[in-house]
């Protein structure tokens, strides 16, 4: 059972996530508008000031939907 209280806080940070970086949760949502498939690649790219950018990426599995699925479920969504 997830505690009411972290449940508002975590809502704030998300509120406040996306105050901050409109683009980026727009990006997003296009991004994943039409819902995830398996075999789609997730790549990410970090750039910490003065070092060299690290790029990883992900090709979605029908497990890794489940998941998702999982944590929609208990977002309620």
């Amino acid at each position: 059972m997830i505690n009411p209280a972290s449940m508002i806080k975590m809502m704030n940070a998300k509120n406040k996530f996306t105050e901050n970086h409109p683009k980026f949760v727009a990006f997003l949502s296009a991004a994943f508008s039409g819902g995830m498939e398996e075999d789609t690649i997730i790549e990410i790219t970090v750039q910490k000031p003065g070092q060299n950018k690290m790029t990883s990426n992900i090709k979605v599995k029908q497990r890794d939907l489940e998941l998702l699925q999982e944590l929609k479920n208990l977002a309620g969504k």
